[in-house]
């Protein structure tokens, strides 16, 4: 497409065409690359301009339209050489194209070159101050993006190998939250066939090549440190169109991904997933609306709570270009209408691909409007206690080039990144790499709880519903199912914090477990830990883990609520059972004031019962004070595992 600069151009040039030069044969060359490159013969135009330049090579419109010429072709390195000349030969002729040598100086990375252009631009007479203006900006980018060239941040990118990279384009890894497993996009050369005409007959072939984009997976090798052979995912997931652009979730088992001109689809791009069911993974679905719509939607990523969803559209109401949007999963299975990041995040040009890392605090995000080196450059953000988000920070150079950058991911630790490159050296087009992130950059170290769900009678495999919540808050911040094939289930583990843990199956006692994640999240190992859920049936009980009271009191606290509201709820899903609330206590202090104390808090617990409508008859306490330990007191991790309350089935 010509920019209106042309039209500035040939103002210019008429004025000025004879008089440059005192050959009359570089004038007639320059003329028919004139009346060329305005019939659209651009190679003819360009060898004209050439044949002026042999005959004259100080002639300085043949070099500005040369320039000009290139440009509007996209071959900005001979646009610079020729802008080059021109800049030195008579630059007054038509300031503007050291403007437009800037710029094109500052998109090639040759960001002192281009300060020196943009400055030389503004010495001349400009006619608007729209236009002044619009060349200060371009200079202060400049200006912005030597002071990251002159403070680079540690980068050493390593190329994960053959395993993973080949002569085709690899972009966008991603790890499961265990690092376990590694998904990317790759970009193959493909043959199709194409059927041939009547008027064909007789054809040497009827295919012609393509490209495809396809989901590569590959597992890494405890015992010998090295990523497996990554192979094509299988169908359905992978097919004859287009996937890309993909988020997987913390515990590997649903897969986000962007599909293009689809039949199902809404618009260019949708954004769909897939879920995993032991090793067989399902027919992906489209999110439908409010999600996707007639724009285009695109480069999903999905929050470790299992229920915020971040992609980029350029739908309707945006700031501009494209922008990230967040959507929240309700309770009824339905997105919520989504709601733009807004203004500390978006900008009018293009923000895109966000990853919100797995402590859910920290959106790594492209953008070519905020500050940076040029094209699509890095950036990260941190989410604030009120739930708005930082100023975006640059990653610098060089991890950040003069080059578009177009996917970014940080591994559950913290510690090492991953970023797609086509840096010499690589095996082919885009290579992944990793390196070392430096500190002012990482998100929050985070775990995960991993384990297998049983029936506690039968042993076989569960599926059931995870929930972690934060119990200063109440607020949900992870969420996740066992695989109902082999029961298996990974729960990422937020830092900071006291958490509960409950795990819901209908028909089944709810399971519910306590943790300090503050320890956990900075555990190399993670946290393992089997579940057997018992039958709702007469006989059987259950420990409510997430029950607290004061020392020595019996007033339930606040962060007893979720574990509270939980049984309120197994209580109306089953109306036919009757409960026995029981207290204990562990050994300190005389016998009698522990009994008193059981019988206390086995009473709060009925009293809230009570308050939520749950009728009397169905309800008894009892209090065994220190009767029934189930661990030895002479540890504080005894006594803690005896100081409990639990609930009977009658």
């Amino acid at each position: 497409m010509k920019k209106p600069i042309i039209f500035f151009l040939f103002c210019a040039l008429t004025i000025v065409v004879y008089g440059q030069t005192k050959s009359a044969k570089a004038d007639r060359f320059y003329n028919l690359g004139l009346n060329d490159y305005d019939a659209g013969k651009i190679q003819s135009a360009i060898s004209h301009f050439k044949n002026a330049l042999s005959e004259d090579p100080n002639y300085a419109e043949a070099w500005l339209m040369l320039g000009e010429t290139y440009e509007q072709n996209n071959m900005p390195d001979s646009a610079i050489f020729a802008y080059r000349k021109f800049a030195d030969l008579n630059p007054s002729i038509h300031p503007r194209a050291l403007y437009n040598l800037g710029a094109l100086e500052y998109a090639q990375g040759l960001y002192e070159e281009s300060e020196h252009h943009f400055l030389q631009y503004l010495t001349f007479p400009i006619r608007s101050e729209e236009t002044r203006a619009r060349a200060n900006a371009s200079l202060e980018k400049t200006r912005i993006a030597i002071r990251f060239m002159n403070n680079p941040v540690p980068f050493n990118p390593i190329n994960l190998g053959d395993s993973i990279n080949t002569e085709h384009d690899e972009y966008f890894p991603m790890l499961t939250v265990d690092q376990k497993t590694l998904l990317f996009t790759r970009r193959s050369k493909i043959e199709i066939d194409v059927p041939l005409s009547a008027t064909q007959r007789g054809g040497v072939s009827n295919k012609v090549s393509s490209y495809r984009e396809d989901f590569y997976i590959s597992t890494f090798n405890d015992s010998t440190q090295t990523w497996s052979k990554a192979v094509r995912m299988p169908e359905p997931v992978t097919s004859e169109d287009n996937e890309g652009a993909q988020s997987i979730s913390p515990d590997g088992r649903y897969l986000f991904f962007t599909g293009c001109n689809r039949r199902d689809g809404f618009g260019s791009c949708d954004i769909y997933v897939s879920k995993k069911t032991g090793d067989v993974w399902g027919r992906p679905f489209n999110l439908m609306d409010p999600i996707n719509t007639r724009a285009w939607e695109s480069q999903p990523s999905i929050a470790p709570d299992g229920k915020t969803l971040y992609f980029a559209s350029n739908r309707p109401g945006g700031k501009g270009g494209s922008d990230i949007w967040v959507s929240e999963l309700l309770d009824n299975g339905l997105w919520s209408e989504p709601v733009n990041l807004g203004d500390s995040v978006n900008t009018s040009g293009n923000e895109g691909s966000p990853f919100i890392h797995y402590d859910n605090q920290t959106l790594y995000f492209v953008s070519d409007g905020h500050p940076g080196l040029g094209g699509k450059d890095i950036f990260y953000t941190k989410k604030k206690p009120d739930g708005t988000w930082g100023t975006p920070v640059n990653l610098g150079y060089p991890i950040n080039t003069h080059k578009d950058e177009i996917s970014f991911f940080v591994n559950s630790t913290g510690d090492m990144a991953y970023i797609a490159s086509d840096r010499p050296g690589g095996k082919g087009g885009q290579d992944i790499y990793a390196f070392e992130l430096y500190s002012e950059a990482r998100p929050l170290a985070v775990s995960y709880l991993q384990g297998k769900l049983f029936d506690a009678s039968t042993l076989l495999p569960l599926d059931a519903k995870f929930e972690i919540i934060n119990l200063r808050t109440g607020e949900v911040v992870a969420r996740a199912e066992s695989d109902e094939v082999s029961g298996d289930f990974l729960v990422s583990l937020p830092s900071d914090g006291e958490y509960a843990l409950n795990v819901s199956k209908d028909g089944y006692l709810f399971h519910s477990e306590h943790f300090e994640l503050g320890d956990i999240a900075n555990q190399i190992k993670p946290r393992m830990i089997d579940v057997p859920l018992a039958e709702i049936k007469k006989g059987e009980s259950m420990v409510l883990r997430n029950i607290f009271f004061e020392t020595n009191e019996f007033r339930l606290k606040p962060e007893s609520t979720q574990e509270l509201e939980r049984l309120v709820k197994m209580m109306r899903e089953n109306p036919n059972i009757q409960i026995e609330i029981s207290g204990h206590t562990d050994n300190t202090g005389s016998e009698s004031l522990n009994q008193r104390l059981s019988e206390n808090r086995a009473r709060a617990v009925y009293d809230f019962l009570i308050s939520r409508g749950i009728n009397t008859n169905r309800l008894r306490y009892v209090g065994f004070g220190m009767s029934k330990p189930i661990a030895p007191n002479d540890t504080e991790e005894g006594r803690a595992q005896n100081r409990r309350t639990e609930i009977k089935i009658l």
